[in-house]
């Protein structure tokens, strides 16, 4: 096997930091341990150049920070595949962030390709096949095998050969710009801030009484401190569905634990005592401290606006096949409905609306004026 360098001291990474502030562009791909830790986190960095691929061990080599200068110059272009994830988990784990992205999912959507995933790409452009049954491994274990060492680094290899196609496709249509307020907007993400109730943001807790909501938090605190102490991402101690049947069930005694599903024997017999507990613990709660969850008011139906909606949609399928884009691409659905609420009839208020991307202003706004009015 070709020897692929990889970084685990502080002072190389400083020292590759020099190297990397004179290159023009950089291909940049992490891997992460989300399906096997409680606390998910980026478990190895691979940086490509024109000439060389390092992996930088981000569990030895912990502080980054002198790459901050690099990804935040938007004089060197970082070249990522789907960097929505990566961009997030950056700014948690090492405060860095990303100046000048250019990211070659975004720019193959944009350019009407058919598949998008980066295997796909490289196996129609450079005939690569991209083996990716590495993609849910443990990033976390170490030492890695030499496979997973040699799958890692294969991600950004092809990356600057992938964007410059890319780039020539682009510039030909008259895209670029598209790409470009994308990257733009797709810099600025962060991980939500989840402070608050758990069950607030738990899928199907909409349909619980607020007692249930008070049992489902506690069950939900539960499973936190398990996953703690385990060391396991919580879905693995327990299903969501399973969490949702006991906080409609409120069982108070082993024997309401059985045949709920996802809650076999083995996990009655491990678990029993403290779900029952999480129970009690949610069933005392006094009433005026249980959760609420945040209920919208019911639409009032609009006539005007659904038939706004739908004649939007027709005119944006006509569209979308003379770009030969997903219509989904070209304009979603969401911007649609805002666009049949607000209904603007002139340029100075399409210009106004904020549901729409410039580029998506200057390349449709004509059509979409034509179309409301």
């Amino acid at each position: 096997m070709k020897h692929i360098e990889i970084l685990t001291t502080d002072t190389e990474v400083a020292e590759l930091a020099g190297q990397l502030a004179a290159e023009t562009a950089i291909a940049v791909d992490l891997e992460a341990d989300s399906l096997h830790n409680y606390q998910e986190k980026i478990c190895l960095m691979q940086i490509s150049t024109m000439q060389r691929t390092v992996l930088i061990d981000t569990l030895a080599a912990t502080d980054l920070s002198p790459l901050r200068p690099v990804f935040a110059n938007p004089a060197i272009r970082k070249i990522f595949h789907a960097a929505d994830y990566d961009l997030r988990s950056l700014k948690r784990d090492f405060d860095l962030k990303v100046h000048g992205l250019f990211d070659t999912m975004i720019s193959a959507q944009l350019l009407g390709e058919e598949r998008i995933g980066l295997a796909d790409l490289l196996n129609k452009y450079f005939n690569v096949e991209l083996d990716k049954k590495y993609q849910k491994a443990d990033w976390s274990q170490r030492p890695l095998p030499d496979e997973m060492i040699r799958y890692a680094a294969a991600d950004t290899n092809y990356l600057h050969r992938l964007m410059d196609l890319l780039v020539e496709r682009l510039e030909t249509l008259g895209r670029m710009s598209w790409v470009a307020e994308e990257c733009a907007l797709l810099e600025e993400v962060r991980f939500a801030d989840n402070s608050g109730p758990l069950c607030l943001r738990f899928k199907g807790a909409g349909t619980l009484s607020r007692r249930e909501l008070g049992v489902l938090e506690c069950l939900l605190q539960w499973r936190e401190g398990e996953g703690a102490r385990l060391d396991r991402p919580v879905y693995k101690i327990l299903g969501n569905k399973t969490l949702l049947e006991l906080a409609q069930r409120m069982p108070q005694e082993k024997n309401g634990l059985r045949g709920i599903e996802g809650l076999p024997p083995r996990l009655v017999e491990r678990f029993g005592k403290s779900l029952l507990a999480a129970v009690v613990r949610g069933r005392a709660i006094p009433e005026e401290e249980l959760p609420l969850f945040p209920r919208q008011s019911r639409k009032l139906r609009d006539p005007a606006r659904e038939d706004r909606f739908k004649l939007l949609k027709k005119w944006r399928e006509k569209e979308a096949a003379k770009y030969a884009l997903d219509p989904g691409v070209l304009i979603n659905n969401f911007a649609l409905d805002a666009l049949a609420l607000a209904n603007p009839q002139s340029a100075t208020e399409l210009d106004r609306f904020a549901g729409l991307k410039a580029w998506q202003k200057a390349e449709l706004g004509d059509g979409l004026l034509g179309a409301l009015a």
